[in-house]
C-alpha cells in the first residue's frame, strides 16, 4: 500500500515511486535534460570566446546584475562558488570582470564587470537567444509565460535565499 503524502495544499497524494512517475515525467530529471542540451548547444561558441559555462553564467548575471558579491553571483549563476571562485580568477585575469571592495564591509569583495566583459557577453548573447527560442519553437506565448511563472514558484518553493 502506497504512503500518504499532504501537499502543500493539504490534499494527500500517494507516494508514488520514479518508476510509477517515469523519467519523463519527473520534473527536475526533465529539467536537468533542457539545462544540459542549452549548455551543449552552447558550448562551441562559449568555447570560442574562451569562456566555460561557469564564466558564462557568471558574465551573463553581471550584465543585468551588476557589483554582486560573490557569494549572491554563485547562487543567481548556479555554481559552486569554489568553481566560480576558479572562474572568477580567470575571468579578472582576461580583464572581464574586476573585483571591488565593498564600500560598506570590508570583508565583502563585489564581482563588477568590465566593458570588455560586457562586450564578450554581447557577442554571446545572439546565440544564447538563438537557443532559448529553439526549446520555445512551436510552444505559444502564453504557454511559455505560463510555464515561466511555474518555474518561478517552483523556485519559490525550494530556494534557500531571499532572492
Amino acid at each position: 500500500m502506497n504512503e500518504i503524502k499532504p501537499t502543500a495544499t493539504n490534499k494527500a497524494e500517494p507516494l508514488r515511486r520514479l518508476g510509477e512517475i517515469g523519467l519523463s515525467n519527473f520534473a527536475p530529471y526533465l529539467m536537468n535534460r533542457i539545462m544540459g542540451r542549452y549548455n551543449a548547444n552552447l558550448r562551441h561558441e562559449i568555447a570560442g570566446l574562451g569562456l566555460t559555462t561557469p564564466k558564462m553564467r557568471a558574465l551573463a548575471v553581471l550584465s543585468v546584475i551588476d557589483a554582486l558579491p560573490i557569494s549572491e553571483l554563485a547562487v543567481y549563476a548556479v555554481v559552486e562558488q569554489s568553481t566560480l571562485s576558479r572562474a572568477l580568477e580567470q575571468l579578472t585575469a582576461d580583464g572581464l570582470v574586476r573585483r571591488d571592495p565593498d564600500p560598506h564591509d570590508s570583508r565583502v569583495t563585489r564581482i563588477v564587470i568590465t566593458d570588455a566583459g560586457r562586450a564578450a557577453f554581447e557577442q554571446l548573447w545572439p546565440s544564447m537567444s538563438r537557443v532559448y527560442s529553439q526549446m520555445f519553437h512551436g510552444i505559444p506565448t502564453d504557454e511559455r509565460t505560463a510555464f515561466v511563472a511555474t518555474l518561478q514558484k517552483v523556485l519559490h518553493n525550494i530556494r534557500k535565499h531571499d532572492f
